[in-house]
């Protein structure tokens, strides 16, 4: 699997989050509302979720090991972190 291009689009005054990102992998798959939030130990990337009837939320895609979670948040935290340096 090779992440082949990563959007961040940055948001301000949301409490605790910072941005939105989409990784496009391979070339030919897509996942958007990948999250940015600034939690008490720093920024993390947070997968695309959705409350159920419970209010519990629930990943609508996610990583299924460990190698590949470290690949998407350095991906989505590396280009956030160069359009931080941009401003």
């Amino acid at each position: 699997m090779k992440i082949t291009d990563v959007r961040v689009r940055k948001i301000e005054n949301q409490n605790r989050l910072r941005g939105v990102a989409s990784i496009t992998i391979d070339d030919a798959f897509v996942v958007h509302e990948i999250r940015i939030i600034e939690g008490a130990k720093g920024i993390f990337v947070a997968m695309p979720s959705r409350k159920n009837k419970f209010g519990v939320f629930k990943d609508l895609a996610h990583p299924i090991n460990t190698e590949t979670r470290a690949e998407v948040e350095k991906a989505v935290l590396d280009e956030f972190n160069k359009e931080e340096e941009q401003e």
